[in-house]
């Protein structure tokens, strides 16, 4: 697992001589590689928050200027210096994100404005998912409209769903620079600690901006990396990164884009009748924050000796691993219910989206392993969540879970299987995973008679669960 949550170095600036500026850079180890994509610092073996070699903001910002452009530079350092907001300054992210998508992806695929045809391609194979769909889920449609998204587009329409991710745990490092001074001294050092969390949200508001622009240029939906992270109910694909997917597998084009409508759409069903699961999954997130504990004595240090005139020193500290999480048990046990559920909402869509195509796509076996090798070697959704909470997600428990709703389809037919999704307690757990035969054909309590209540009080169908009701929480919860 990773240790930090957060890299603070800013992304590596633009070469001057263009794509050979860009090779040498990869070459010595810097740049957007394949094992760090997003160009965050403090990745595992990294050395900690952007590591001995990790850019300088500062310099990253004005190296590169000509006098001309100082006026700028200086406009946007003020910017960063009186941002007043949040724990992360989303208009810069934002800005960021656009900035990233706008250099193209890292495969040299640009970004591009989606023309009428693949508006109406998108939504036709999203149209023709969902009747596929019917026959292997009892839940129905979760998509009352399909889109197809430029990369630009896809960065406006998930930054709210990021912001619930991730201010969670930038407000709990943020707020340990004010917390490590006594209270008495917080109203003489208000300044001073005003100047460190705006730095701090235009740092974190840097990197995530860097993350999201450089995760546009690589996922296909909205719910890539297991989470919604678009408007509820819309289905949407992005055809420049379709394309790029499907390049080289020797597959149709367009069966490759109605295999990942299968997914959209899939997604989109999950998580719009099982209402619990999305506040579930974002909840996870919220607890693991909860739990991460800040180095207070070199925190004391650096605010005792911060120079207001250099702030660089701030960064340097930064680098240094000043905010290394630590694996309390509320952090384990809560990305080990992050772990669980994702690979659960994986496993199922990857059963229900295999036995919709096997039958009609001569290329389901192929994409789905290349979609199973994607996530093995590092997809989006393991490096996102490996750089930004710490969580690896295992692709072992993916395929479990997977075989598991598969094994549940044969026993208990496409009903029972999917009435689990009524409550979170009736799911299987870890170690159901690690026994999916025994998970089952395990003897369970016969629920119809409480069903049965239930469904009469609440005005529905007797017998089956209501997945439109959201359950009530236990304090354990999340």
């Amino acid at each position: 697992m990773s240790d930090t949550p957060f890299g603070f170095g800013l992304p590596p600036e633009e070469p001057d001589d263009g794509d050979e500026g860009k090779k040498k850079d990869q070459q010595s180890g810097g740049g957007q590689g394949p094992a760090n994509p997003f160009g965050f610092g403090g990745l595992p073996g990294a050395g900690g928050f952007g590591g001995p070699g990790a850019d300088n903001p500062l310099a990253a910002m004005f190296g590169s200027l000509n006098p001309t452009d100082l006026g700028a530079a200086f406009q946007q350092l003020g910017q960063m210096l009186s941002y007043e907001g949040g724990p992360v300054n989303w208009d810069m992210a934002k800005q960021i994100a656009r900035q990233t998508v706008s250099q193209g992806a890292p495969d040299g695929t640009k970004d591009s404005s989606v023309g009428p045809a693949e508006r109406t391609a998108v939504q036709e194979a999203v149209r023709l998912a969902d009747l596929w769909l019917d026959d292997v889920t009892s839940l129905p449609s979760g998509a009352g409209s399909a889109v197809a998204w430029s990369r630009a587009e896809w960065v406006e329409a998930t930054l709210p769903a990021w912001k619930e991710l991730v201010d969670p745990v930038a407000e709990r490092v943020g707020g340990a620079m004010g917390d490590v001074l006594p209270e008495e001294m917080q109203a003489m050092a208000g300044p001073l600690i005003g100047m460190m969390r705006s730095m701090g949200g235009a740092m974190f508001g840097t990197q995530i901006g860097q993350a999201v622009g450089v995760l546009a240029g690589e996922v296909v939906g909205s719910t890539d990396i297991g989470l919604p992270l678009g408007p509820a109910g819309k289905a949407a694909l992005l055809p420049v990164n379709v394309d790029a997917f499907g390049k080289d597998l020797g597959v149709p084009k367009e069966e490759v884009r109605l295999y990942l409508a299968l997914r959209e759409a899939a997604h989109q069903r999950l998580f719009a009748h099982v209402p619990w699961l999305r506040s579930h999954l974002f909840g996870a997130v919220d607890g693991y924050a909860r739990g991460i504990k800040v180095d207070t004595a070199k925190l004391e240090d650096v605010v005792g000796q911060f120079d207001p005139q250099n702030p660089e020193q701030l960064q340097d500290a930064l680098q240094q691993g000043m905010f290394q999480p630590e694996d309390t048990p509320e952090q384990k046990a809560a990305l080990a219910r992050l772990e669980t559920a994702l690979a659960l909402v994986e496993g199922w869509v990857d059963a229900v989206v295999h036995a919709a195509a096997k039958p009609r796509l001569g290329s389901a076996d192929a994409l789905r392993e290349t979609l199973r090798r994607r996530r093995a070697s590092g997809g989006p959704a393991e490096q996102t969540f490996a750089t930004l909470i710490g969580l690896e997600l295992r692709p072992r428990r993916l395929r479990d879970a997977s075989r598991l709703w598969a094994s549940l389809t044969d026993a208990r037919g496409v009903d029972g299987r999917d009435a689990l999704w009524a409550h979170p307690d009736m799911l299987p757990n870890a170690s159901d995973l690690d026994d999916p035969d025994g998970f089952v054909h395990r003897e369970h309590a016969d629920f119809s008679e409480l069903d049965k209540m239930l469904g009469e009080a609440a005005g529905g169908s007797p017998g089956k669960p209501d997945l439109s009701k959201e359950p009530e929480k236990d304090d354990d919860s999340e």
